[in-house]
């Protein structure tokens, strides 16, 4: 996979142009040599998706939520799935 750097000064093409290069891998931009932004393709992903996996909230319920798990333990997800009856063949 090919990444392609670009620093923010060089960056003067549209837009549509990085992303037809994010095909063959991300872009990242730099702002004097350091990464400071990427360019991805998103591929099974919607907005709500997008927004929650960059939200400071969200992501701290998650890592507490998993800390709370391995400190005290919880059911796994086939477990919960068993009780709940979904995705079995009973």
């Amino acid at each position: 996979m090919k990444v392609w750097r670009v620093d923010m000064t060089d960056a003067t093409e549209p837009l549509a142009t990085y992303v037809r290069k994010a095909d063959a891998g991300p872009v990242v931009i730099t702002d004097e040599g350091r990464p400071v932004a990427a360019l991805v393709l998103l591929e099974n992903a919607d907005l709500e998706t997008i927004a929650l996996s960059t939200d400071p909230e969200f992501l701290d319920l998650i890592q507490n939520s998993r800390a709370h798990h391995s400190r005290e333990g919880g059911l796994t997800s086939a477990e919960i799935r068993d009780r709940l009856k979904v995705g079995s063949s009973k």
